[in-house]
């Protein structure tokens, strides 16, 4: 029985090194903590919206984001491509609402700490990022001035409670917007400038609303944040939090060799900034020339931090202020995306080019050069074990 007991210490070492026993250095290490959960700081008030920490404003947003009168025919909610059961998206390659898009669905965990918002970056701020969807003719297709009777004659009470009183709609029409179709654009061109601000506000407030209920959307701890956590405060790895040989190999390759933390940093995994990493595009979809495009939708967007409906002063402006314009890297550059969970929501990508995890891997080893624009992708040599590794680690993001 002491012979046992004497051994048993080195059988427990063998047993952890057959199953992958941490060994990082002091600077991997630092780079582990980094990409951890606990390093998320809390999340900024935002001045922009000054209900976006109203709790009423939050529950009348999560009406809101489930309510399916918030579309042109009544069957579409931001609910629709924003599953609540799937990480807020659809697992569709292109988004489909009224119609079908030409992207993919992005998730919400942690949508608020985005500076830019899209996977081009044509909205400035979460709750101008909300309005977009309600009149974009592919997706919940409405008009603002219909959404605006919508609010007075189903929710007013509710709506007037929180942002004050709502307008005189007696005189205004039932469809009119800026951005709808022929008739709609006529009889907004038709209401005069108090009556189009009166619509715009209600319409923003709508934006702020949903925006507030989406702040409270945040990612949730994995395998890869308890692994975190034991090694950097030194205990023992238990149950879940021990990683297999393979997915430190992973780790130590995503942080290393494979250079993947250059762009999927801190600990949502993502720079929040736009690459063009050669994604090919998809055959049948309209042209999509990804940021570069997108400066000037922003830049037009009456809800953008520079327009009357924003909240605070414009000292909140500064990723707007000082953005880059025009630059041969923004040609196909699109939104780094968080890792978080992202092994359980294929495919990949802006627009669902590739359907796995693997192929993923395989695209930036081979790195491919894009079809206009430069891709910032470099040619990895990674071996087949190599690869099934990385894929290995992603998983520990999503469990």
């Amino acid at each position: 029985m002491r012979r046992l007991s004497r051994f048993l210490p080195l059988m427990v070492a063998i047993v952890l090194a057959g199953c992958g026993k941490p060994d990082f250095s002091d600077a991997e290490k630092k780079t582990i903590a980094s990409l951890a959960l606990s390093a998320l700081p809390s999340l900024k008030p935002d001045t922009t919206n000054r209900f976006a920490d109203v709790p009423a404003a939050a529950a009348l947003g999560s009406t809101l984001f489930f309510d399916q009168g918030m579309s042109r025919d009544g069957t579409v909610s931001c609910s629709t491509c924003h599953k609540i059961d799937r990480q807020f998206q659809d697992d569709l390659p292109q988004a489909v609402g009224v119609g079908h898009t030409n992207r993919r669905t992005m998730p919400l965990a942690g949508v608020a700490r985005d500076p830019w918002f899209f996977w081009d970056g044509r909205r400035d701020s979460l709750w101008s990022q909300a309005l977009t969807p309600l009149e974009n003719p592919l997706e919940q297709a409405g008009n603002r001035t219909a959404y605006a009777h919508y609010i007075k004659a189903r929710f007013g009470e509710r709506y007037e409670r929180i942002f004050g009183p709502l307008p005189d709609f007696s005189d205004m029409p039932l469809n009119a917007s800026p951005l709808g179709n022929d008739a709609e654009t006529a009889a907004w061109n038709a209401m005069n400038d108090a009556q189009r601000d009166g619509i715009n506000g209600v319409f923003a407030n709508i934006g702020k609303a949903i925006a507030a209920f989406e702040r409270s959307i945040e990612p949730a701890p994995t395998r890869f944040d308890r692994f975190a956590l034991d090694l950097v405060t030194g205990a023992e790895p238990k149950g879940d939090a021990v990683f297999s040989k393979e997915e430190i190999l992973g780790l130590k390759l995503f942080i290393g060799k494979a250079n993947c933390v250059t762009c999927h940093d801190g600990p949502r995994f993502t720079d929040n900034s736009f690459h063009n990493t050669g994604v090919p595009p998809v055959a049948d979809l309209p042209p999509d020339r990804g940021r570069i495009d997108a400066v000037a939708q922003v830049e037009a967007d009456p809800f953008n931090c520079f327009g009357a409906y924003r909240d605070g002063d414009a000292g909140a402006c500064g990723e707007l202020r000082f953005m880059v314009k025009d630059a041969p890297q923004l040609i196909r550059a699109y939104k780094t995306p968080s890792l978080r969970g992202a092994a359980t929501r294929p495919p990949y990508m802006h627009a669902g080019q590739f359907s796995s995890l693997d192929e993923v891997v395989a695209h930036y080893a081979k790195a491919a050069p894009s079809v206009e624009g430069v891709s910032e992708v470099r040619p990895l040599e990674l071996s087949d074990r190599e690869r099934a590794a990385l894929v290995a680690f992603l998983k520990t993001l999503a469990e």
